[in-house]
């Protein structure tokens, strides 16, 4: 347990931002700060992160309990340990103060997803903050977007390394994991592959930067707005920026993404867009016997034309992924290390306070901001 009179006596309600009404705006509420459950711990939360699939979430995409503290994705420091809640997921010590990182969902371990098939992703029961655990059920501080968060028994939890920075890790605090997944479960990268991105938001980002780690000879981001593509080229992700969002001849931008993979297409092309209009794109940008590595499409934006022979007669493997797990997590933190000292990374964080939720979302909507956070308490 803490100990309140070493580490200060913190407040005994916490502010948050809830979904009360899909595709209406956010409500900013005040919480009970609940004593940490059993196994699990109370964390202040420093930073909350805005996915684009929070946007998704707020018009009603995914069928999600309301009312609902969001955010998915979150950082933050131990204000109360559990009973048993003592160590990391690597077995390390935990202890009031830490900086912290946590998966966003507990796989339930007994559906056929679990114990037959081996993939939590696919859970059918799985429990997710800041998506299907309602401010109307305890506890209510279930979402990062709060200035405290408390997490249950059964999280996967993992210090912050020395000397990673907070801005740096939260800015593919999805995205990375999810990459992770992706990169490894799914379709890795083969080192010497061509790498095609579509997508230059922090999913596309993430793409990018782990097929860079992982060796490939090229890798072609190709996305839009221009200042997107312009903080992924500082930041010093990807070796190419095609802009296909704002280009006055698409098909001219699109011969020139495949122009600089040798004419051929890519080895390997990732969708990282979530709209369905780029799926038809993005097989063209494969070569024959490539591979399309679907990840984008996570909520439900519609169906789209494509045309299947392009399937055949690029004799493609297209695959898709899902989220990702504790272990994924794990990873992506093991990584931040290598990924901070290779690439800007908090250069494309913007922060925001609680109360300026509305212009956040905004922002994140608009693409004028590359990764935005909230930030609670300091």
């Amino acid at each position: 347990m803490s100990d309140h009179a070493e580490h200060g006596t913190y407040p005994a309600t916490a502010r948050a931002v809830v979904l009360e009404q899909f595709g209406e705006p956010l409500v900013l509420r005040e919480f009970d700060v609940p004593p940490a459950p059993p196994g699990g711990l109370v964390v202040e939360s420093r930073f909350g992160g805005i996915c684009g699939t929070d946007l998704h979430l707020q018009q009603g995409h995914l069928a999600i309990p309301t009312p609902l503290v969001l955010g998915h994705e979150g950082l933050g420091t131990v204000r109360e340990l559990g009973p048993g809640a003592d160590r990391d997921a690597h077995g390390s010590p935990l202890a009031v103060g830490d900086d912290v990182m946590w998966a966003s969902s507990i796989a339930c371990g007994q559906c056929v997803y679990c114990q037959v098939h081996r993939e939590p992703t696919l859970c059918e029961n799985r429990q997710t903050y800041g998506v299907n655990r309602p401010a109307s059920a305890e506890p209510a501080l279930s979402g990062s977007w709060a200035e405290c968060i408390v997490l249950r028994e059964g999280t996967t939890v993992v210090r912050l390394p020395a000397g990673v920075g907070r801005p740096a890790a939260m800015s593919l605090a999805c995205a990375g994991p999810t990459m992770v997944h992706a990169l490894y479960e799914r379709r890795p990268v083969r080192v010497g592959e061509v790498v095609v991105v579509q997508g230059s938001g922090p999913v596309g980002l993430a793409a990018a930067a782990l097929a860079q780690l992982a060796g490939a000879s090229k890798v072609i981001l190709v996305g839009g707005p221009e200042q997107r593509l312009g903080l992924a080229a500082k930041a010093g992700i990807a070796d190419h920026h095609v802009n296909l969002v704002e280009a006055e001849d698409r098909d001219l931008a699109m011969d020139k993404v495949l122009g600089l993979t040798g004419g051929l297409g890519a080895d390997l092309v990732i969708e990282c867009t979530g709209v369905p209009a780029a799926i038809s794109q993005g097989m063209r940008f494969c070569r024959r016997g490539g591979s399309y590595l679907v990840i984008g499409q996570y909520t439900d934006s519609g169906d789209t034309v494509i045309n299947p022979h392009q399937i055949v007669y690029r004799q493609l493997d297209v695959v898709g992924s899902w989220a990702f797990s504790g272990a994924h997590l794990v990873e992506y933190v093991r990584l931040l290390p290598a990924l901070a000292r290779r690439f800007d990374l908090a250069s494309m964080v913007t922060a925001f306070p609680l109360e300026d939720h509305r212009a956040a979302l905004e922002a994140v909507a608009s693409g004028t901001v590359m990764k935005a956070v909230f930030v609670s308490r300091p």
